[in-house]
């Protein structure tokens, strides 16, 4: 198997953690749960703080379920809060999805949460995720498309243009979710047994707000995006300050809204 180096943006910061831990399988899997039974064995690639993995394992009671991410930095978080759930049916290692260190057909449903847009080769990380799912087992994977968001200004559109400048930079996918049908049949899944759908999230409400404005807030002034963009000189400390400042601005006005469309696939080994 070939080396294939990270190329994920982020780092795993508070600001960064924060807009992960909300994710669960009813905002962000809705689409595969259908498909679990209780018995069934899990993998969850690119984890993160574990909150959307937990809450799968809490739906296969008498089953099996692994997260794993790129680096060790959230997974301790991730214990906790499988720990503080009562779960004993879940653990949490360190992986590569370019090359996953599990045997082949080990796994019922492998499931990647906004993952493959962030990684350098997803045909590869589709093939490791087909190899070690079983004969009649599923791949499911949901990536972004694109969002939309009210009302706009110079400085939030200057932050949507940094992050995609950011990702071309480093060899990231963007709207990777337009793709994962044409990924999934160049790493061997027949077209006969692919499920494609589209998701989204919403966010408007005062508290909704809070929780994704205000971590895109504390992104912009603190964290390895930001770090990154000043060190690349893709943004200057000032500018990060305007793009900070108007995700306040728009935290605060009643008339703010976000919306996120996701793409969406179930691939049948």
């Amino acid at each position: 198997m070939r080396a294939v180096p990270p190329t994920y943006t982020n780092d795993h910061s508070p600001s960064v953690l924060q807009t992960y831990v909300w994710r669960n399988a009813e905002n962000s899997a809705a689409y595969l749960l259908p498909y679990l039974r209780p018995h069934m064995s899990i993998l969850d690639v690119g984890c993160g703080p574990g909150s959307i993995t937990v809450d799968l394992a809490r739906r296969v009671p008498q089953g099996q379920v692994v997260g794993v991410d790129y680096v060790s930095d959230p997974l301790d978080g991730a214990r906790s809060l499988a720990s503080s759930r009562g779960l004993t049916n879940v653990k949490f290692d360190v992986a590569d999805i370019h090359s996953l260190p599990f045997s082949d057909d080990t796994f019922d449903v492998v499931h990647a949460h906004q993952v493959l847009q962030h990684i350098a080769d997803p045909v590869l990380a589709f093939r490791e995720m087909r190899r070690v799912v079983k004969p009649g087992g599923i791949v499911a994977v949901q990536e972004s498309i694109k969002s939309m968001i009210h009302p706009t200004s110079e400085a939030l559109e200057a932050w949507g243009d940094l992050q995609a400048r950011m990702r071309q930079a480093t060899g990231n996918h963007t709207k990777a979710g337009l793709q994962l049908h044409v990924w999934a049949r160049k790493a061997g899944f027949s077209t006969a047994n692919l499920k494609k759908s589209a998701g989204s999230w919403c966010f408007a409400t005062r508290d909704e707000r809070e929780y994704w404005g205000g971590a895109m807030e504390e992104r912009a002034r603190s964290s390895g995006l930001a770090m990154t963009a000043v060190r690349e000189k893709l943004a200057s400390e000032t500018e990060l300050q305007k793009m900070a400042k108007a995700w306040r601005t728009w935290v605060e006005n009643e008339d703010g809204w976000l919306g996120f469309l996701h793409g969406q696939i179930l691939c049948w080994k």
